[in-house]
């Protein structure tokens, strides 16, 4: 007995006790390591890639934009002119032109679309025959190349022999010219794009149409609410962030719109038009970064187009805010 109280109280052999002390230690501090820096590592991937392809060409373009570089005149990449680019940019009429085509043709675009969005989304909400094969229909305009698009549409719109001017024939006296004339070019525009984006739109609602308990269709139902007081009281306010989404992503992509008017142009110097009826900020970017080699200007104006849809997506998101406080 004596014996074993004296080997219950002898000590640790003093050359194991340190090395289970140090492994754990450092199983420890890897844990620590592994708990702070992981989160790091995750989003690293994300950071770097942004730093490279997305922070330093919007340094470097402001650094160009204060510059008087053009290809065509040896050194002139090294003239600073400071914010001589800006100041002949707000006092440029055809920046204005092309400012005011794009806040129009998005406007006329942006309200159809995503209110025929909406209505296709509803539709293929029902309980339809085929409805799987009409849900990837509507998804093939967005699947389908621009550039094929835009041949299409450049048929229809002919002035001579477009299939649209062929319809509208007995309405009007002399064909409509959907190129030379401001609000029959932003409606030509307009139409590629919706055609383009209705369906990807409709299924962004659709799937969050089918968020919507279906209780509430029901119990709506008994109390004798028709088929459109259900949407009109039930399925609008369920997907009012949808909506608020949609129309946000869609204005920010107004603004940078340039597939449809660069192709649906013929003029060949990417002025949007004889008169530049359907030029739109990112065309005349292109125009004078690309077409006249003035690369100072063209990094100016993609700067200011920059500020522009800062300044929008901020409103948006006021108006959101207000949105949801009003709900509250």
């Amino acid at each position: 007995m004596t014996a074993q109280l004296q080997d219950r109280g002898a000590p640790v052999d003093p050359d194991r006790r340190p090395a289970v002390s140090r492994r754990q230690a450092w199983r420890s501090r890897l844990y620590r390591w592994d708990l702070k820096g992981s989160p790091y590592l995750y989003i690293f991937p994300f950071f770097g890639l942004f730093a490279v392809f997305g922070l330093f060409p919007l340094v470097y373009t402001a650094v160009i934009s204060t510059t008087a570089w053009s290809p065509r005149k040896p050194g002139s990449e090294d003239v600073s002119v400071g914010l001589d680019n800006y100041g002949k940019l707000l006092a440029d009429d055809n920046f204005h032109n092309a400012l005011i085509n794009t806040f129009g043709i998005g406007i006329v675009s942006t309200v159809p679309q995503l209110l025929l969005a909406l209505g296709i989304a509803h539709l293929l909400n029902y309980k339809l025959r085929g409805r799987l094969f009409l849900r990837m229909g509507v998804l093939v305009p967005y699947i389908t190349s621009v550039a094929a698009v835009a041949l299409i549409f450049n048929q229809i719109f002919a002035r001579d022999f477009g299939l649209l001017n062929w319809f509208l024939q007995p309405f009007v006296e002399n064909p409509i010219d959907w190129r030379a004339e401001k609000w029959a070019s932003w409606l030509a525009v307009s139409a590629m794009v919706t055609w383009h984006w209705t369906g990807y739109n409709a299924l962004i609602y659709l799937a969050a149409m089918q968020t919507i308990p279906y209780e509430l269709y029901e119990s709506a139902s008994i109390d004798g609410a028709s088929r459109w007081q259900q949407f009109w009281h039930i399925t609008i306010p369920s997907l009012r962030p949808t909506i608020i989404f949609t129309v946000i992503v869609s204005t920010i992509g107004a603004l940078q719109l340039f597939a449809e008017p660069f192709l649906f142009d013929t003029t060949r110097n990417n002025n949007g038009g004889p008169q530049r009826e359907f030029q739109t900020v990112v065309l005349y970017l292109y125009q004078q970064f690309w077409t006249n080699g003035r690369y100072g200007y063209g990094a100016a104006i993609a700067w200011t187009l920059f500020l522009v849809t800062v300044v929008i997506a901020l409103v948006n998101f006021l108006l959101v805010r207000r949105i949801r406080s009003a709900d509250d």
